[in-house]
């Protein structure tokens, strides 16, 4: 599904304009967004949770040359689903 096609659906089930539901979509992904730089976590019941992960540095290859790359630690956000949504797949 795309962003659009959320948008149509989420237009459709809430009787909206597809402008207000895109209003509504966007202003969700936001704090969404901001929740998780904030706290590190959110949490939606019976979907999941997004929590910020840590990557450790490591070494990788340069596909073109295979010449060996340092890839520096880093930050990620992972995605836990919920028990009832695993179960529904």
């Amino acid at each position: 599904m795309t962003k659009g096609e959320l948008i149509i659906a989420v237009a459709r089930v809430a009787k909206l304009s597809r402008r207000a539901a895109g209003d509504a979509v966007d202003a969700t992904f936001d704090s969404l967004c901001r929740a998780i730089k904030k706290d590190k976590r959110f949490q939606v019941p019976a979907f999941g949770t997004f929590t910020v992960r840590s990557r450790k540095a490591r070494k990788g290859r340069n596909p073109q040359t295979g010449a060996e790359i340092a890839i520096r630690a880093s930050r990620t956000v992972g995605f836990k689903p919920a028990p009832s949504l695993k179960k529904g797949l």
